[in-house]
């Protein structure tokens, strides 16, 4: 019998870099308030004035507080990569052209990445070519997962501030929505709890980031 895909989701995030990590952890704790099955006491914390659920378990608060603030490092790294390409460029053209650096012309660059939660259910393993390999116990089958695409833009002044400032709680609120959508109509997936243990899905959190970012795109366009 062929394996289920799991079900996927994606969500956007908008941040300017000061922000990354609240915003990525304000979306990650709504997404384990809906899946996390654990006894709680309702919790919550304020993301850009907005009114988010938190998870009050200390192994994950880490887990997540690791993984947001890897990815904020990996998008500084991004943009002051970019930033020093930017400028070896302008200052090799400088006699050769007028025009203003790219810093200047409308703001400033960014960087983009994703980080990804998945969860998983524990089964039996079946086949005998996989008992003969990994052994007769449990093999982890993620059965869904959540990608998080964070876009980071760079401000330079009080009106781009102003700007960012309104298009990040509109996204993290339009994000948070989604997420409540989601859960309440996908549910038909969710697999049996057949585990007395305290997490019956086991989880994992990873960083990846692929994309460009805007600044090196602007150099290259």
């Amino acid at each position: 019998m062929e394996q289920q895909a799991p079900q996927e989701f994606i969500l956007e995030a908008f941040a300017d870099p000061a922000s990354v990590r609240d915003v990525v952890r304000g979306i990650l704790h709504t997404i384990f308030f809906h899946r996390f099955f654990p006894s709680l006491r309702p919790r919550s914390r304020e993301v850009l004035d907005i009114t988010l659920p938190f998870v009050d378990d200390a192994e994950l608060d880490t887990m997540i507080e690791k993984r947001a603030a890897e990815l904020a490092r990996e998008l500084d790294a991004e943009r002051s990569n970019a930033h020093s390409h930017s400028h070896s460029q302008t200052h090799s053209h400088s006699h050769a052209s007028h025009a203003p650096p790219a810093q200047t012309r409308g703001g400033s660059g960014g960087g983009r990445g994703n980080i990804q939660v998945q969860f998983f259910e524990k089964k039996r393993r079946k086949a005998w070519y996989m008992r003969a390999a990994y052994g007769s116990g449990d093999e982890e089958v993620c059965w869904e997962s959540w990608t998080v695409k964070v876009t980071v833009a760079e401000p330079r002044t009080d009106s781009e501030r102003a700007k960012v400032r309104k298009a990040m709680e509109q996204t993290l609120l339009t994000t948070v929505m989604k997420i409540v959508t989601c859960v309440n109509t996908h549910k038909d997936h969710i697999p049996p709890i057949t585990t007395s243990e305290a997490n019956p899905f086991p989880y994992q959190i990873n960083v990846n980031q692929k994309d460009a970012g805007w600044a090196t795109r602007m150099g290259i366009y």
